[in-house]
């Protein structure tokens, strides 16, 4: 079982991680996209996707651990400290918006 801290990334040394697929879900409201350094797989990209989904008024969110962005729409445009202690809470480190 692949441990997952705050140093960035998921996955082990030699690439191996998780599997899994980016959450997206449809919605409408506000869409931002923010830079998140650390993701490297579907794994990484769940568990910031999950963090993220948890604030209150996001209605969708997509990662992309190959370009390191993550697009959020929500009913309001969202806090960034708020955003950033969910990516912080997932292990990553948010860059700022893209």
């Amino acid at each position: 079982m692949t441990t997952q801290t705050n140093s960035g990334s998921c996955c082990s040394s030699d690439g191996s991680c998780g599997s899994g697929a980016a959450t997206a879900v449809q919605g409408d409201g506000v869409t931002t996209v923010y830079k998140v350094s650390g993701m490297t797989c579907g794994h990484c990209e769940d568990a910031v996707a999950q963090e993220i989904s948890a604030l209150d008024g996001v209605t969708a969110v997509k990662a992309v651990a190959e370009t390191g962005e993550i697009t959020v729409t929500s009913a309001a445009p969202l806090d960034e400290e708020a955003v950033r202690a969910a990516v912080d809470e997932a292990g990553y480190e948010l860059v700022g918006r893209a």
